[in-house]
This record gives C-alpha cells, structure tokens and sequence, in this order.
C-alpha cells in the first residue's frame, strides 16, 4: 500500500465513518453509565443541541429518528462505498489512522498557539471554564462528544451546508465560497463555546483562539475527512483535562 492509497482510502467513508464508530460508541456508553439518560445531565452541548431539535419534532419518537438517521445514514455511507471500491479492509489503515489522529492532536495546540501569536497576543491555551467545575470522568466523557459531535455539527452539517449554499450565490467563485464557509463556521463554532451554563466567560483570546481551531479542524476535515477529523480533536480535549486535572 502506497502513502496515495492510505490517503486515498483513510478519507473515505468505508474507513472514515467506521473509524469514528467506536467514538460514539464509547462516549454514548459512558454518558449513559454517568447519567442513565441519552439527553439528561451533563453531555456534550452539541450532542444536546442535536437531540433536543430531533425531540422538538416527536419526543421520544424524536430521539429515536435521531439515532436511526445517524446510524442508519452512516451504514448506507459505508455500504455504498464498499460497494462501489470493491476491495476488502485492510486493518492498517486503522492504525495509520489512529497514528495521524495522535501526531495531529500532539501538535495542535501548538500549531494554534502559533497561529494566535500572528492575530493576537494573549494566552495560547484554553481553560476548561464551566466544564473544570465537574470531575475528571465527566470531563473526559464531555472530551469524547466533543470530537464526535462538534465535528459531525460544525463541520459535516454547518461547513456543508454553507458551503453548498455560498455555491449558489457564487457560482462562479468556489474558492471564495469555500473560505467563506470555513470563516463563518470557525467563528459560530467559537461562539458556541460561551452558550450555556457551562459556557467559558467570553474572552478575546479563547475565542480567537477557538476560531482558529474551528479553521484548522475544518481544513483536517475537508482534507483528511469525519473520522480522523474526530479523533484529533477528541484526542485534543482528552489530553487537555488530564493536563489540567494534574494542575
């Protein structure tokens, strides 16, 4: 297998969403073993926010359309794609996945730390707000959603749909609208950061500094795909709890 062919397969959904399986696996296990509920005590907000739109619509039935479209959605994802390469798994893929997703959440906050230092000058590292008010388990769990969820609502659901949008209106102008898509979620992405009971106190620098994550996660997301997008930025949060919960 040629460095083309991992890149090539590692972005596709048949390895990409089977990647990120064992995220949602894990983080719905144990946000059900610490609360008992699939939307009550302390989750993810964007797992929240999800849920509660799909509850809005039909109560528990709601819930369960959720599941079923996220499940359902990502199987006919792999199945098609399967189909169409015609070739088995090959097992190593996963673990050259799993390599890049750890170099690049090593390297993050660094490579955003660097890129705040160009924009504005302030504290290069983020404090866990609302979030360092709970214990370690939950933080951890929380560190989990965010890599799948965030990613699946900022990036797959809100870069996508701009993205699509800004296409319309500039036809003619792909890269222009591919910017634009990618700013406007960074910065949405950033502000939703302060929603909430649990939300950090705004701040210039976090919130720059948050922007630039969401520019960064987008491009990994666009370049390199779901899976390894959610695992870096899971891989990101976990290391940063247990950094600060050693502090």
């Amino acid at each position: 297998m040629t460095i083309g062919d991992y890149l090539r397969r590692s972005r596709a959904p048949r390895y990409s969403l089977v990647f990120a399986l064992p995220l949602l696996l894990l983080y719905e296990g144990l946000s059900a073993l610490l609360t008992g509920s699939a939307v009550e005590g302390v989750r993810n907000g964007a797992d929240v926010l999800l849920k509660t739109l799909f509850i809005g619509l039909g109560g528990r039935n709601g819930l369960y359309l959720f599941g079923v479209l996220l499940l359902g959605g990502g199987l006919w994802l792999v199945w098609r794609d399967r189909k169409s390469a015609g070739e088995r798994y090959e097992p190593r893929v996963f673990a050259w996945m799993a390599a890049e997703s750890t170099v690049y959440a090593a390297a993050f906050g660094g490579v955003v730390g660097w890129l705040i230092t160009l924009v504005l000058s302030g504290p290069r590292a983020l404090s866990a707000g609302g979030a360092a008010a709970l214990d370690l388990p939950t933080q951890l769990v929380i560190s989990l959603g965010a890599g799948l969820y965030e990613e699946l609502l900022f990036r797959v659901l809100l870069v996508g749909l701009l993205l699509r949008l800004l296409l319309v209106l500039l036809p003619a102008r792909r890269k222009t609208g591919t910017v634009l898509a990618v700013v406007v979620a960074a910065l949405i992405f950033s502000a939703f950061h302060y929603v909430g009971s649990l939300g950090d106190t705004f701040a210039v620098p976090s919130f720059t500094f948050r922007a630039i994550a969401g520019v960064v996660f987008s491009v990994l997301y666009v370049t390199r795909g779901f899976g390894i997008a959610a695992w870096t930025h899971a891989l990101y949060d976990l290391g940063l709890s247990l950094i600060q919960a050693g502090s």
